[in-house]
């Protein structure tokens, strides 16, 4: 997805992330709790973790942005949207979101994942997007519910098998252009 990306909603601001917000980047995977579901709890590396099957954003990424809270400027996370290419002649994006323990309930992520959808119909002429959360983390589904994604299917990759909740794999969804839910035509 192209970096021009900003985003202004009723209480963020979604910019590209720059080298300066690093160290916002490396505090939230340093957190067990934001990576349960990712690595287990493992804290990541300062440097990123370059076999982890996870963006380990450091800054320079151009697919990824930072979420700050438009009140106070505060980085609550990020947020992504990513080029997954095509399948069945459908052009497809991925999106990705983490954010800092102590904006979690707060309906941050589901407000950040509608307008990137919402980026990705409109102005990057996306077919549909997709996302993908472990099952055992209702909290990251029913943000993409809220967002108007569905479950399309679950699949068990081998990396989740370390981590707890693992065995009842991940569930994978998407949501297109034209879908009733997402109300973008």
């Amino acid at each position: 997805m192209p970096t021009e990306i900003l985003l202004n909603t009723a209480r963020l601001t979604l910019r590209p992330v720059t080298p300066a917000d690093r160290a916002d980047l490396v505090a939230l995977e340093a957190d067990p709790e934001v990576m349960r579901f990712l690595n287990g709890g493992a804290p990541v590396p300062e440097a990123g973790d370059p076999d982890a099957d996870f963006l380990t954003p450091r800054g320079s990424e151009p697919e990824v942005l930072a979420a700050h809270e438009r009140s106070t400027g505060r980085f609550i996370g990020w947020f992504g949207l990513f080029n997954d290419g095509g399948a069945d002649g459908a052009k497809t994006a991925e999106l990705g979101y983490r954010l800092r323990r102590e904006h979690w309930g707060k309906g941050y992520a589901s407000e950040g994942a509608i307008a990137l959808v919402a980026e990705a119909f409109d102005r990057q002429h996306v077919d549909r997007v997709t996302a993908q959360t472990m099952a055992l983390n209702l909290a990251s589904r029913r943000v993409l519910e809220k967002a108007g994604f569905h479950a399309v299917e679950t699949v068990h990759p081998e990396f989740l098998r370390t981590i707890e909740g693992g065995a009842l794999g991940e569930v994978v969804y998407e949501i297109r252009r034209g879908d009733a839910r997402c109300g973008v035509i």
